[in-house]
Order: C-alpha cells, then sequence, then structure tokens
C-alpha cells in the first residue's frame, strides 16, 4: 500500500487553476484532458475519468450510475471509456454529482442526453447547472457550461438505490452552496469496505469574510468538516485524482493486482486534516488583513 505523506501545494493549485478565470483566459491544465484508461477502483466501481478529474462509474447489477461528468471536453473519452468496459450507454441509469463547477459537470448536459439517465441534484446546485454555471456567487458568470435541468432533488441524508448499491448523500456546503459527497458499502475482492466520495473542500480564491451571496459560507464550511471527518471511511475517492494520489494508486494497482492501493483508512484523516487546515489558515490570513474597526 503507497503512503501519501500530504496532500501537495501543487496539486491543490492545479484543482484551483480556474480562480484566475475572471482575470483573464481561462488556462486549462493539461492534465485535466490528459486520457486515462478505465480501470477497476473497487468491485463495483471503475474510473472512467481524465489524469484529474474524476467520473465515477458504479455497476449495480441492474445498471449503471455515474458520478460526475468534468468538462464537456472530456464527455466524449468518458462515453468511449463506458463503451471498452462493455456497457452500453443506455445501461446508464442515474447521474449524480459532486459539486456544480463547470470542471466537474461541464460533460453533464451530453451524457444525460445520449444515456436518457435521470440527473439527481441537491437543490442549490441544481440551480446552478440549470443555469449553466451562471450566477456562481464568487465566479459569476466567468464559468459557464452547457445548460442541464436537474430530473430531481437530493436531499441530507437521502438514499439513493439501484440494484445491489445504496448510495447515501451528504450535503457538505462550502466550496458550492450545494456541494454533496456520498457514502457507500464498496467491495475489494469481495470482502465490505466504507467508501467516502467527497464534495471538494478547497477554498479556491473566495473572500471567506466578504462574500456577499454567501454570507454563511465560513459556518458551512466548519459544518461540512465536521460531518465528514465523523463519517466511517476505509477508501477515499474525490473529484480530483490529484486530492487521493490517483496516479501513483492507479500505477500501484497495476503493478501488484492482489493489493489495493485505495484501500486507505489513514488517507481519509490526512486529507480532511489538510484542507481543514488551508481553510482555518485562509480565514486568519483574512482576519489579520481586515482593517480594524
Amino acid at each position: 500500500m503507497i503512503a501519501i505523506a500530504r496532500i501537495s501545494k501543487a496539486a491543490v493549485l492545479g484543482a484551483a487553476a480556474f480562480l484566475f478565470a475572471a482575470a483573464g483566459p481561462l488556462e486549462i491544465p493539461a492534465n485535466w484532458t490528459t486520457p486515462v484508461a478505465p480501470f477497476a477502483v473497487t468491485d463495483e466501481i471503475a474510473y472512467v475519468g481524465t489524469e484529474d478529474l474524476a467520473s465515477y462509474l458504479i455497476d449495480t447489477g441492474s445498471g449503471l450510475i455515474l458520478i460526475d461528468v468534468p468538462m464537456a471536453e472530456n464527455a466524449a473519452l468518458i462515453e468511449q471509456n463506458i463503451a471498452a468496459l462493455g456497457h452500453t450507454l443506455s445501461d446508464v441509469k442515474i447521474i449524480l454529482i459532486t459539486h456544480a463547477h463547470f470542471d466537474h459537470v461541464g460533460g453533464v448536459a451530453k451524457l444525460r442526453a445520449d444515456t436518457g439517465a435521470r440527473l439527481l441534484v441537491s437543490a442549490r446546485d441544481g440551480a446552478l447547472m440549470a443555469a449553466g454555471g451562471k450566477g456562481d456567487f464568487h465566479w459569476g458568470d466567468a464559468l459557464a457550461y452547457p445548460t442541464v435541468a436537474p430530473d430531481g432533488e437530493v436531499i441530507d441524508g437521502q438514499k439513493i438505490t439501484l440494484g445491489a448499491v445504496t448510495l447515501t448523500a451528504h450535503l457538505t456546503p462550502g466550496h458550492t452552496k450545494g456541494c454533496t459527497s456520498w457514502t457507500m458499502t464498496a467491495h475489494v475482492k469481495g470482502k465490505p469496505y466504507n467508501l467516502l466520495l467527497t464534495c471538494s473542500t478547497s477554498v479556491p480564491g473566495y473572500n471567506l469574510l466578504n462574500e456577499p451571496q454567501y454570507p454563511n459560507i465560513i459556518a458551512d464550511y466548519r459544518a461540512s468538516f465536521k460531518t465528514l471527518k465523523a463519517l466511517p471511511c476505509d477508501i477515499l475517492l474525490a473529484p480530483h485524482g490529484s486530492f487521493i494520489g490517483l496516479t501513483e494508486k492507479r500505477a500501484a494497482l497495476k503493478a501488484n493486482p492482489d493489493t489495493n492501493p485505495f484501500v486507505d483508512p489513514a488517507l481519509c484523516k490526512r486529507h480532511f486534516a489538510y484542507f481543514e487546515d488551508a481553510f482555518n489558515n485562509e480565514l486568519a490570513k483574512e482576519l489579520a488583513a481586515k482593517p480594524a474597526p
């Protein structure tokens, strides 16, 4: 099992590269569109995303659940990866998301149209997707993507069952107002594990003390960290592969298929400790820079 000592600053900055969008042309990191051959993460979950932008395909035995379709540019690649695993697009019955930023849902409109799947999203992120990403509390209209209206609303604690798989939604707002993390029982060689697919908890250039359209952002982040740290977690997945050492884990899995490096309970603790520290440091920096009354 590989040990990732820390989540690198470079990985976090890469995931938040779009924060410069409002100041100039949007620069997409190369690994956001670099193809990756699909591979099994657990018995029922396959990775079908790019090198850094994650998309997860869950085989329930009675159809497929797809979580996140990152960027419109990647939609065709994800469809190819689904086919490479021996599935047809019509096998996809449900599409879920972690959060409604363009780099995680920009391709949803095409996949929903091509699969006929039901799109289920939290109310606040669903509204953002229906607006094509426009009207974001921080980015405004700068990070737009193809509009897509959800077919149903996801609420906190809701269980979504298809075939042999049940996913539980945990609303963990902050990064977006409707950020949604997911838990389920996954299996590795038939052995059950607690799996947590976290929504992002990074703070990509936000003004924590001054977001007029999101006045409770600080309280939401704090509540979300509390929720996420309390969830059982043997396997951590995330919207960005760099957050979980995906490249290294993929290589280790290929080198030794008998040992699954994604089973890594310690990573769960390190991940949330890192991002909570980053949040607290950003808040402390803003407080220190705040003019005296």
